[in-house]
């Protein structure tokens, strides 16, 4: 399963560029997940007044009460809500959400989600990151106020989300502090990290078929504020690709990045794998050391942990000038 994770995501976030609206369709059935939620011993914080309403990408969304019980079915989300202090509040999440700790893992799925398994929890609050269609539809009509949220394009889909997720479980200050940490944790990133000369390149790797993230995304934007300059954005310069487009192993070597970037370790890419494809032992970036290995889920989500990203392309930029 979580093999099929970095694949997943970049559907996902592929979608994102498309309609943000439910698609008629049907979700699928199965035996609800028993798992028991955690008690993360985390002090629970007095909710503002509601009605609550705020703008998702399923439109405007009226929470009426302040939610107790909040099923999360994106990684990414449940990366949110734990920052933001509203642990306490989350009954389930999905297959992927392994991080933090503390978060009530089931075997709930966010890309083939099961509308009877969600339900069994008896949520008042569903958070998501992919619509596959039909479940903003099925939830409405069980009452179940839902909360879609596309995968972030920039930080201020970031901030943006996390800000909403902060005032419908009554954890507005949490959020704001959240946010100024994540502004505050890539500009130090950045003002840490060295100048690199101008033209350093790189190439970052989703997959090993060579799927990989231009500087029109939220990855790419993280590495621009380094002042690299990406080696795929001329194989998407008509957008068609929606920022992901797939390279040739021939492209790859032709543009001799300076850096590569490897957000596949998880499934068995490392700096030895690469030197042993083919052409790629005399690539500037495996000749000369610089090969970055990522943590493949700390790339893959755009929550509060994209300091730590930001964080590794620094130090990454360090080692670079300190051996050149």
């Amino acid at each position: 399963m979580r093999r099929s994770a970095i694949l997943l995501t970049l559907v996902l976030i592929v979608a994102s560029c498309g309609s943000a609206g439910s698609d008629p369709g049907t979700t699928t059935t199965a035996e609800p997940d028993t798992t028991e939620p955690v008690d993360t011993g985390s002090t629970t914080v007095a909710a503002p007044g509601f009605p609550v309403v705020i703008e998702a990408d399923n439109g405007a969304v009226t929470i009426e009460e302040a939610p107790t019980a909040i099923i999360s079915l994106s990684s990414t989300a449940t990366e949110m809500l734990f920052a933001i202090g509203a642990g306490p509040l989350v009954v389930a999440v999905d297959e992927q959400s392994n991080h933090p700790e503390g978060a009530p893992m089931t075997d709930l799925s966010g890309f083939t989600p099961n509308i009877e398994a969600i339900l069994s929890y008896d949520p008042d609050l569903v958070v998501i990151g992919f619509e596959p269609g039909g479940l903003v539809e099925a939830l409405d009509a069980a009452g179940v106020p839902v909360i879609f949220f596309n995968a972030a394009m920039s930080l201020d889909d970031t901030y943006r989300q996390i800000d909403a997720l902060g005032r419908v479980t009554g954890r507005d200050q949490m959020a704001a502090e959240v946010n100024e940490a994540i502004e505050s944790g890539i500009e130090r990133a950045v003002a840490d990290a060295p100048e690199v000369p101008e033209g350093t390149d790189y190439y970052h790797e989703v997959d090993n078929t060579f799927y990989t993230a231009t500087s029109n995304t939220f990855i790419g934007r993280i590495y621009a504020m380094f002042g690299l300059e990406n080696i795929a954005d001329p194989a998407d310069e008509d957008g068609s690709a929606f920022g992901y487009p797939q390279l040739s192993n021939e492209y790859i070597v032709g543009a001799d990045p300076d850096l590569i970037f490897l957000a596949n370790t998880l499934y068995g890419e490392s700096s030895e794998t690469v030197a042993a494809r083919p052409g790629w032992d005399v690539l500037t970036a495996v000749q000369e050391g610089n090969v970055v290995e990522l943590d493949s889920d700390v790339v893959s989500r755009w929550g509060p942990r994209v300091v730590e990203f930001a964080e590794s392309v620094s130090d990454a930029l360090e080692t670079y000038e300190s051996e050149g």
